[in-house]
């Protein structure tokens, strides 16, 4: 996996995962409240279209190389848009209308499984021996255990709602891999500002062609405001950014762990907005979820013990 050489670049990398975590946390509340007020791919098309507006003069402003110019660079753009942010926002939208958050988010935890299918076959370069195949399916483990979903709710009647979220899954997945093999030297604001735009177009023409939805369905309310307004500038137009600037440093199966950490902060979420309690299960599965990150960073890791230990001696 791509990793970096300096210990400062790796506490960095590590301080803008942790912020990802948080801010993607907040997003399954946000989807709820949204979906009250607006159709889902509707709701998907808005939140890019905000996303798109705040990154694109952002992206102009940093750099003159902002524009898309070649093959590479409309790639890299239509596989991210199309699949991690039209694809994965939309779908997870109209999954998320049937099927219980904690269900929501255990099937989200399917991204970082279905990102080693899909590296194996096109990032040959990727190499995950046993220790860190079982860090990723200990970390599933975890977001089970933290979630815990309600039974009947997993072999509920809500089969199709099911299968949507795990083609949302899939859609994320497949982006975040094949944006990862296109070497392209466009700059990642510029890249996920595009990005946005081209999902925003998607979402748009899927939702005028979807016979379920219109705009007399929208009914505007604060809440489904705010629950815009917080998925368009930090779920999707910061957080993005965050991820696709991410994505080279630590290689899409390593990132893709994000989605067990978000967990972790929407319980957190839960515990100070609804005083829901955190129980000694809620801790293990935080433990479990611990555990998976060590195994897949274990050789990482036992590489920093080592030169510190070789450091104390030579002391």
């Amino acid at each position: 996996m791509v990793g970096e050489s300096l210990p400062a670049g790796r506490s960095r990398s590590a301080a803008l995962f942790v912020l990802l975590a948080a801010l993607w946390g907040g997003a399954y509340p946000a989807v709820t409240l949204g979906l009250e007020s607006f159709p889902p791919v509707l709701y998907a098309a808005l939140r890019l279209d905000i996303g798109a507006a705040l990154l694109l003069p952002y992206a102009a402003w940093r750099a003159d190389y902002w524009r898309p110019r070649t093959r590479r660079d409309w790639a890299v753009v239509a596989a991210a848009g199309l699949l991690s942010l039209a694809g994965y926002s939309a779908l997870q939208n109209i999954g998320q209308q049937s099927v219980p958050s904690a269900v929501a988010s255990v099937l989200a935890g399917l991204i970082p499984i279905l990102t080693v299918g899909f590296a194996k076959l096109w990032l040959p370069d990727e190499r995950f021996g046993p220790v860190e195949l079982l860090g990723v399916a200990v970390g599933f483990l975890g977001l089970v255990v933290v979630t815990d979903p309600e039974p009947a709710n997993l072999l509920g009647a809500n089969a199709t709602g099911q299968a949507i979220l795990v083609l949302a899954a899939a859609a994320f997945a497949l982006g975040g891999v094949l944006t990862q093999r296109i070497e392209t030297d466009l700059p990642f604001a510029a890249q996920t500002a595009w990005a946005m735009v081209v999902g925003a177009a998607a979402t748009h023409l899927a939702s005028a062609a979807s016979p379920t939805e219109s705009l007399a369905q929208v009914d505007v309310s604060l809440a489904g405001i705010g629950g815009l307004v917080y998925l368009g500038v930090f779920a999707s137009a910061v957080s993005y950014l965050l991820y696709f600037s991410l994505l080279p440093r630590l290689g899409s199966v390593e990132l893709n762990l994000v989605t067990y950490a978000v967990a972790g902060f929407g319980t957190v979420y839960s515990w100070l907005l609804f005083t829901e309690p955190v129980t000694p299960t809620t801790l293990l599965g935080f433990g479990l979820i611990l555990l998976g990150f060590g195994l897949l960073k274990w050789k990482r890791l036992g590489a920093v013990y080592r030169g510190r230990r070789r450091g104390v001696e030579s002391d």
